[in-house]
Parts: C-alpha cells; structure tokens; sequence
C-alpha cells in the first residue's frame, strides 16, 4: 500500500448570533479544501507550507481589490500545523493548514429502489428501528 499524503484547509467561519441582548461570536472549522500530494511526507509538508504562505480565503479575496495583499502571520505548531492569521482593511480570518495520510476510504452504498408494496406497508406500520450506535468490541 502506498502512503497518500493530503494538505488539508480549514477556515474559521465564525457567526455572531445575539441572546438576551449579548452578542454571542460561534467559531467553528470548517474543510474548505483538501489537496493530494503526490510524493512523500516531507514533500507533503513544504506543500503545507506553501499553502500557509499564500492561500487566500474566499471572505477575503471576494473584497480584495487588484494588488492587494493582506497581512498574514503564520505560526507552526509543535504538531506540525500550521495557523495563519490574515488581516485585511477590517476584515480577519484564520485558516489551519494541515498534513494527512489517507488511511480509509469508502464509497457510499444505496440500498435498492423500494417497491410500491413495500412503500405502503412501511405508510401504515411504525417506520422501522434505527441502527445501533457504535460501540467498541469487547
């Protein structure tokens, strides 16, 4: 099995909601891009750190005018992430860059087209009972 090395993105997406009177600012992490890296790891990383140096989110290349470039400070954790902050005019974001083998993948299954006597059997009894949750095997 040969390694498959990603560069994934993530932006903060943040949204300011109000309850009694306060205003509430909800982050949250969002995958915006996930970009294969054919290669090894270590050339996995130097395209992560590209990526830290010069991706440009959406919020802020939607505003930008031509010849801009905004502020950006990058911090390399000690996991090997990347945090980038960018600051423009008014405008501040975050984006975390990281680097990620490829370990599982599925395709997704579709169960067969029903057929109308099992649409109303299902119409007149209770629908049926969900899957049991994961649980670790003992």
């Amino acid at each position: 099995m040969t390694d498959q090395w990603y560069v994934l993105i993530e932006e903060d997406t943040r949204v300011t909601r109000q309850a009694d009177g306060v205003d509430l600012k909800l982050h949250r992490w969002s995958l915006v891009a996930s970009h294969p890296v054919s290669g090894t790891q270590a050339q996995a990383l130097a395209v992560a750190e590209d990526a830290a140096l010069h991706y440009m989110p959406a919020v802020l290349a939607r505003h930008a005018r031509p010849g801009e470039t905004p502020a950006r400070s990058a911090f390399l954790t000690s996991d090997g992430a990347w945090l980038v902050l960018l600051k423009q005019h008014h405008r501040e974001c975050h984006i975390r860059v990281t680097v990620a083998r490829l370990i599982h993948t599925r395709e997704e299954e579709q169960a067969p087209p029903r057929t109308l006597k099992e649409r109303l059997r299902q119409a007149l009894d209770a629908p049926e009972p969900s899957a049991a949750p994961w649980a670790p095997k003992s």
